[in-house]
């Protein structure tokens, strides 16, 4: 699988593609690097083509009959092993994460924790892969249905949890009988290898699972448009998830996206203020405000606006900025190069508009942060809902305030944006709660709660431009990778 390139001792990855471990067509690498230290490469991996992408596919559609045809329990075995290995391999894998992601070790182990109890939740999927039987009108006739696998399916997987986000899409993918070619962000590429490796060892066998590393426009246009990819599973923005949906869909292919939020907390009167603003901490600034569930928006009443904004403010100054391997920083790094010319152009947009930067809207370098993407966490108040900032996704620690004048109006603000994500409300008003839950526009919602809060055996997924297609995770897991046949039996 690896190779040294030139004299420099830092390893090159291969593709994984119908069993073995091949180089690109192209002849090319490229680099990932930390993003807490630039000058860090930690491996060279494929620049690959369509061309590529081509072979990864023909290959899963070779695999298709054999583990298709296999029974849904016998497919389902190899999880228990890669359950065992994640468990074996936790702090390895979240080393990766940290170095890779730049997120906290803290941070990491969690994504690291939250994956292994999604294998667990998905582990009895393969013996649930369940019709029905439906009483006919004739009573000669016995009439059920069945779920059948599809064929191959491409897996377009982020950087933000790239363990976790991918193993929950090729998992209920291969077990629904389905083989699968997964491509990941281009920056989360070692972490990625390492789940390919895991699959392997679980035993997988060859051709099921297909890995393709490199530009995700070049590989993403062939996997959108080559006919034996009969389904995309995507994570990542709004704008690229929609374009695939319609270049998938036009050939009658299916898509499954998850998407952007720009997603709300309110805050009445009546609420636990200390619950709330600790809550938004750890959903809005925590692992770099990096997450699509993220806490972005903080609509406040009147009666506590100034409460509110001055215990935010005091909190987000407190935060410790670094390293995430040192056990004292709250946040590392944001991923990349273009996540820290995001973040820079946000806080623009915000001062050019009228807003209050409170604290934050800079990149830090101060001894070792030089070397790396290194933001401080950020607040914004006098936002107003036409600004750039209340509307559109950042996916930076950076979270704007927006003064409302009743509950009614908070409801108005918070679903005036594209995205419907996730959302959460703090209040001890039972009555005020459940109207939110009825009004809010998002696919997850919370009541209390921080908006980044989920469990495996839910399903997860959004409304209006953050989601597309079935949902992902809980009794949905699967839904997305098969088609129902129904069956009628005179005998």
């Amino acid at each position: 699988m690896k190779r040294k390139v030139g004299d420099d001792l830092t390893a090159t990855y291969n593709n994984y593609i119908a069993g073995a471990w091949v180089t690109s067509h192209t002849g090319q690498v490229f680099p990932s690097t930390n993003p807490a230290n630039t000058n860090e490469v930690l491996g060279y991996f494929q620049k690959s083509d369509g061309l590529d992408a081509r072979s990864a596919i023909e290959a899963a559609a070779d695999a298709f009959g054999e583990w298709s045809q296999k029974s849904a329990p016998t497919r389902g075995e190899f999880l228990f092993s890669l359950i065992h290995l994640l468990e074996k391999h936790k702090e390895e894998l979240a080393e990766t994460i940290t170095r890779e992601v730049g997120k906290t070790l803290r941070e990491a182990r969690g994504e690291v924790a939250k994956t292994i109890t999604s294998m667990k939740q998905l582990t009895g999927e393969a013996t649930r892969l369940t019709g029905q039987t439906v009483p006919s009108f004739d009573e000669r006739v016995v009439g059920y249905t069945v779920r059948e696998p599809i064929g191959v399916f491409a897996i377009i997987a982020p950087w933000n949890f790239p363990l976790g986000i991918g193993l929950w899409k090729i998992v209920p993918a291969i077990l629904a009988g389905n083989t699968v070619v997964f491509k990941p962000a281009s920056n989360t590429s070692l972490i990625s290898v390492k789940l390919v490796e895991l699959l392997i060892e679980s035993g997988v066998p060859s051709g099921v699972v297909n890995l393709v590393t490199g530009p995700g426009a070049v590989i993403g246009d062939e996997l959108a448009n080559h006919p034996l990819v009969k389904g995309i599973s995507f994570t990542g923005s709004s704008e690229v998830g929609l374009a695939l949906g319609r270049a998938v869909g036009a050939r009658g292919g299916k898509i499954q996206a998850e998407m952007g939020g720009k997603n709300p907390a309110i805050i009445l009167a009546d609420a636990d203020i200390d619950l709330a603003i600790d809550s938004i901490v750890l959903s809005g600034f925590f692992d770099n405000g990096q997450r699509c569930t993220g806490t972005s928006r903080v609509l406040v009443v009147p009666e506590v606006a100034e409460e509110v904004k001055a215990k935010l403010i005091e909190r987000a100054k407190g935060l410790k900025i670094g390293n995430g391997f040192d056990p004292d920083n709250h946040n590392g790094p944001v991923v990349d190069e273009h996540q820290l010319n995001l973040y820079l152009h946000y806080i623009q947009k915000g001062i050019e508009e009228g807003g209050v930067l409170e604290c934050g809207g800079k990149r830090l370098v101060d001894g070792d942060l030089a070397q790396g993407y290194f933001v401080a966490p950020t607040v914004f108040t006098g936002i107003t809902q036409e600004m750039t900032i209340a509307n559109e996704e950042i996916f930076g620690p950076v979270i704007a305030v927006i003064d409302v004048d009743s509950f009614e109006h908070a409801m108005q603000v918070a679903n005036q944006v594209e995205f419907g994500l996730s959302s959460t409300i703090f209040t001890n008003d039972l009555q005020k709660a459940f109207q939110f839950v009825k009004g809010i526009q998002s696919g997850v919602t919370h009541v209390n709660m921080p908006s980044t809060h989920f469990e495996s055996q839910f399903p997860f997924g959004g409304k209006k431009i953050s989601g597309l297609g079935p949902r992902e995770q809980g009794e949905s897991a699967l839904d997305f990778y098969v088609e129902t046949k129904t069956v009628y039996i005179r005998p």
